[in-house]
């Protein structure tokens, strides 16, 4: 059995619009509690990807305790300004092997998944391909009690 990506994605995903205020997105990130957020046009079509790296400020700032600091929360600074534009993405059909092998040879936290049609439908996070690994270790710890019982 192949297992594919829409079997394990979060197809209850959060976005943000290109014109998006960095500061608003930061909060509302932080908010849900997550680290990725795809960005999406008017008409709900990929165009971007913001991450809370993306938000991190060069690692050549002066350190200093408040967040404002640690991270760009400029309120003239918009989501387009930092979003990474070119995207890999999973689709739905895709075995979830293949988009496991995508993360890891990128260090990607995320891959938003697009339908066959090209639209935006979820977002298979690092922590969706854990779900995946425990289904498949539990697959095999049944398969492995049924060859001892026969």
């Amino acid at each position: 059995m192949t297992l594919k990506v829409s079997d394990f994605m979060t197809d209850k995903v959060q976005t943000a619009h290109s014109e998006d205020g960095i500061r608003e997105t930061f909060f509302r990130m932080r908010e849900l509690a997550i680290r990725h957020m795809p960005v999406v046009d008017d008409s709900n079509k990929l165009v971007g990807i913001i991450s809370d790296r993306d938000l991190r400020r060069p690692e050549w700032v002066d350190e200093a305790p408040d967040l404002s600091h640690m991270y760009q929360l400029d309120d003239d600074i918009q989501v387009r300004d930092l979003m990474s534009k070119n995207v890999i993405v999973a689709h739905t059909y895709e075995s979830i092997a293949k988009s496991a092998k995508v993360i890891l040879k990128h260090r990607y936290g995320a891959l938003p998944v697009l339908n066959k049609v090209g639209d935006l439908v979820g977002i298979l996070s690092s922590f969706d391909l854990l779900k995946a690994l425990d289904s498949i270790l539990d697959e095999q710890k049944r398969t492995k009690k049924a060859v001892a019982r026969a």
